[in-house]
């Protein structure tokens, strides 16, 4: 991905969920004998028998933080699947084909946090690098689109960050 960065959940923000989530719970750490559980750390899918942390997560809300954006009634609280311990984190910042799906949906966020648009792609875009490279580039051809938050359709689970590079 050369002008597009897909970031996972960062480092220091999986080590606060760990412990306490942004519902403000402790989080609930399983194991899945069969795995395939969308991992937001390391953006895969899990492996049989990984120790997985069920938490809840704000990603606008933590992106506001950051850069001091007000996303109001757009910030949304979801559960995400983390590792229940530090892993390696992603291998790459190129779009990660390994966490596309059946359908997912790029929602473009401008500056302040409030949606623009969203776009449903299928799964034969969602896994091919280059048919997603494709709808993010429409969608960043808009100076007002700061991000794009990649979601599973199906349960509305935040995937994935989008930024230019």
């Amino acid at each position: 991905m050369t002008n597009f960065v897909a970031t996972a959940i960062d480092p220091d923000t999986l080590a606060q969920l760990r412990v306490r989530d942004d519902a403000g719970l402790t989080p609930r750490v399983t194991v899945y004998d069969e795995g395939g559980e969308p991992m937001r750390c390391c953006l895969r899918y899990s492996n049989a028998g990984e120790r997985m942390a069920l938490v809840s997560y704000a990603p606008l809300r933590r992106w506001a933080a950051r850069t001091g954006a007000e996303p109001g009634p757009y910030e949304e609280l979801g559960p995400v699947f983390v590792h229940a311990e530090p892993c390696g984190g992603p291998e790459g910042t190129g779009f990660p084909i390994g966490m596309g799906g059946e359908r997912r949906v790029f929602r473009a966020y401008d500056k302040s946090g409030a949606i623009l648009g969203g776009r449903l792609v299928d799964r034969h875009a969602s896994k091919d690098a280059a048919a997603s490279e494709a709808v993010l580039a429409e969608q960043f051809a808009d100076p007002a689109v700061a991000m794009v938050h990649v979601r599973c359709v199906e349960f509305g689970c935040f995937l994935f960050e989008v930024h230019h590079a």
